[in-house]
């Protein structure tokens, strides 16, 4: 069975929404997209090539999905690590509102989540099942356990509102630290595995 990893570009106060541009999400009055880029150097680049040489498929909730079909198709160059596995590998959107996907190797994923998620990972054989972005999606299969491991891109900047990935109800769990690195622009990358639920205790 595969490991589903989700990659995930955070703030400071855990905002993850429109990180590559100005007009990538602007929903709820969100103004301050592209709050990545300025910190995009080689280190980062690096990071995201090896994550990219992993995959074997990818899972997009609706809004990532149509944020990379606008833009990777167009991108067609053998030798980019990024585009040559999006374009080449399947793709899987969770979606209750489309009804078919435009980019080649795409299937749209509508019925029961939970169900679809752990078929998808028990076929996929050779190599990660991986998320990218897709934090309402990612939010809803934390709450199920279906997430493996995180990759959580922390970049050294306060936004003060915005979607957050760790938002009020999420459940809580535990996560084992395993990697930490960073950037020479001062992204902290952590990587973390799913461990279960937390444990308790007093310091009295």
């Amino acid at each position: 069975m595969a490991k589903l990893t989700l990659t995930q570009f955070l703030s400071l106060d855990g905002v993850y929404q429109a990180p590559g541009g100005p007009d990538e999400d602007p929903s709820g009055g969100f103004d301050q997209g592209g709050w990545t880029v300025p910190y995009a150097d080689d280190d980062f680049g690096a990071f995201m090539d090896d994550v990219f040489s992993r995959p074997a498929a990818f899972l997009l909730g609706r809004r990532t999905y149509e944020i990379f079909a606008s833009y990777w198709p167009r991108m067609t160059d053998p030798d980019d690590p990024i585009a040559s596995k999006l374009n080449s590998l399947p793709k899987y959107v969770a979606s209750t509102t489309l009804s078919s996907a435009d980019w080649a190797g795409t299937t749209v994923l509508g019925g029961d989540l939970v169900k679809e998620i752990w078929a998808l990972k028990e076929r996929t054989t050779d190599g990660e099942v991986q998320m990218h972005g897709s934090g309402g999606l990612a939010q809803s299969l934390m709450a199920h356990d279906l997430i493996d491991t995180l990759h959580l891109l922390v970049f050294p900047v306060v936004l003060g509102k915005g979607r957050r990935l760790f938002a009020e109800g999420t459940q809580p769990t535990a996560f084992r630290h395993t990697d930490a690195r960073t950037t020479g622009s001062g992204i902290a990358v952590h990587t973390y595995e799913l461990a279960g639920r937390p444990a308790y205790g007093s310091y009295v």
